[in-house]
């Protein structure tokens, strides 16, 4: 039976999200996820073999330089990732840069920051759900793409409804079939590669064919970060994150942070073997590829046909349908936690605050996460140009959240923080009655040490103009690049979902201002 989620309940004092093991019965979630299990979340949602699809057009838009361009891509993300890691010890709860902006910029950029990015929590799941439905019906024609997608969702729902162990324990065997599909590839590669040489030169998947172009590489980079989309939802999971070993104990903010770091250098890695091993065995070249674009989203798995044979393009369409579908799980986890920590702060309906009782999940915001996916995925899979047209409106929600994360650190480590000013304000949902950061028996501090985890950033030393200033101004100068270089129909859904958000705002403040004058 569901049971009172923390915001505004009496009861939920004695849960603490920010202590220990917390308790379903009082509205926490449990902290059980180790550094392997945020890990499996992280790679998961952005898959090992992200790349696979927009291969070819990074290989053609960089003049032949694609595994440049995933270099820089992973540089330009740690930027992201970094900021994410300095805030996760400041603001350890569900809800990631919601909680994140409201703590470093006030109550309404965190509603922004919430509400942008859960377009795209909602939507690069059912992106994701979708194209495991187009790979199945590939395999098995007879059934309509529609049905595998309703299928994938349910399944994963399921797993995500039983408990956040079980989804990641199902989500590590999913991502090691994954890497073990890689790794076939990988070796396959090497070996066509010792024995019959590459068609091009070693260098050129750095370097570029016929000269390099700085401006070809940045173009394709603005494209290729959108692979590493995915690796922030481990953030979601900072109210269920073990310090210790066994998954439990002190430092749960810092193993969170260790996990968005290395979730992204793994994805970097990953990426750039891959593109490099595919880029030397290309049948083509990259201008040839340029000149035929209906062939650049093939283009990855006709490389592994005709280097190594269909056996292995099979098998990579195989292990890309089936981590479609559990990237989307990670996906609707993440966003049904964004949900939970949004209702539980009262601004969005109070019933998906619940935890509940017996899996320790939030069930309903889950369900609410699952039935927008299913309707976007499901009403995309019966139109021919479903998967283009939902493609084409995502991500400009993350990265708006992203350009306001990248604000947080400033705001909260050279204004708010430096005043002493609590992490939330006035509204005190982090302390007040709810207590969620350390429930009865530790206020603001609980568990977990000071506010900023072990660097103790609230009350200890200046900031860094490096870590707390460069860092973040870089990172959004990425962000700002990446939406300009955005599609015109993402830039206008983006807009037109930012406006409706600001009028939501609006008629909540509106409602507790005029609330705020009858108490008084």
């Amino acid at each position: 039976m569901p049971v009172t989620g923390g915001g505004g309940e009496e009861g939920a004092a004695d849960g603490a999200a920010g202590g220990g093991g917390g308790s379903a019965a009082t509205g926490a979630l449990r902290r059980t996820l180790t550094f392997r299990d945020l890990l499996v979340y992280g790679l998961l949602f952005i898959a090992p073999m992200a790349p696979v699809g927009i291969f070819g057009a990074l290989q053609a838009t960089s003049h032949g330089a694609v595994t440049l361009v995933y270099l820089v891509a992973t540089v330009a993300m740690a930027f992201t990732a970094f900021s994410y890691a300095q805030m996760v010890r400041v603001a350890p709860r569900a809800g990631s840069v919601y909680t994140y902006a409201r703590v470093g910029l006030g109550e309404g950029a965190g509603f922004v920051a919430g509400w942008m990015a859960m377009l795209d929590y909602l939507l690069i799941p059912a992106v994701a759900y979708l194209f495991s439905g187009i790979a199945l019906h590939a395999l098995v024609p007879s059934v309509h793409p529609w049905v595998w997608t309703a299928l994938a969702v349910a399944v994963t729902t399921l797993l995500n409804l039983s408990g956040v162990r079980t989804a990641a324990r199902a989500g590590f065997a999913v991502l090691a079939m994954e890497i073990v599909v890689l790794a076939v590839f990988v070796v396959s590669a090497v070996v066509e590669l010792i024995a019959h040489g590459a068609p091009r030169g070693w260098a050129e998947p750095l370097t570029g064919e016929g000269g390099f172009s700085a401006g070809a590489v940045l173009a394709a980079v603005s494209v290729a970060v959108l692979s590493y989309l995915g690796f922030d939802a481990i953030a979601s999971f900072a109210e269920e994150a073990g310090g210790g070993e066994d998954g439990r104990g002190p430092g749960g903010p810092d193993r969170v942070a260790r996990a968005v770091l290395s979730c992204l250098v793994v994805a970097g890695v990953l990426f750039a073997v891959q593109t490099y091993l595919a880029a030397l065995l290309m049948p083509v070249s990259a201008a040839e590829l340029a000149a035929r674009p209906a062939e650049q989203g093939a283009a990855f798995y006709a490389t592994a046909d005709s280097a190594v044979g269909r056996w292995l393009q099979d098998l990579v369409a195989v292990s890309k349908a089936v981590g479609a579908a559990f990237a989307a799980l990670a996906g609707q986890a993440a966003a049904g936690r964004l949900l939970f920590a949004m209702a539980r702060d009262r601004r969005l309906p109070g019933a998906m605050s619940k935890v509940d009782a017996g899996s320790g999940v939030p069930r309903r915001a889950l369900l609410g996460a699952a039935l927008v996916t299913l309707v976007a995925a499901v009403g995309a899979a019966r139109r021919d140009d479903g998967l283009a047209q939902l493609s084409s409106i995502v991500n400009v929600g993350a990265l708006t959240a992203f350009g306001l994360l990248h604000a947080s650190v400033i705001g909260w480590f050279w204004i708010r923080g430096r005043r002493g000013r609590p992490p939330l304000g006035r509204s005190g949902e982090l302390v007040g009655r709810s207590g969620e950061l350390g429930g009865r028996g530790g206020g603001l501090v609980g568990r977990t040490g000071e506010l900023g985890g072990r660097t103790g950033e609230l009350g200890g030393g200046p900031p860094s103009v490096l870590r707390h200033a460069v860092v973040p101004l870089l990172g959004l100068a990425v962000v700002v690049a990446v939406v300009v270089e955005a599609s015109a129909t993402a830039q206008l859904v983006g807009g037109v979902w930012l406006v409706a958000g600001l009028v939501v705002l609006a008629v909540q403040h509106g409602g507790r201002a005029r609330a705020g004058g009858m108490r008084g």
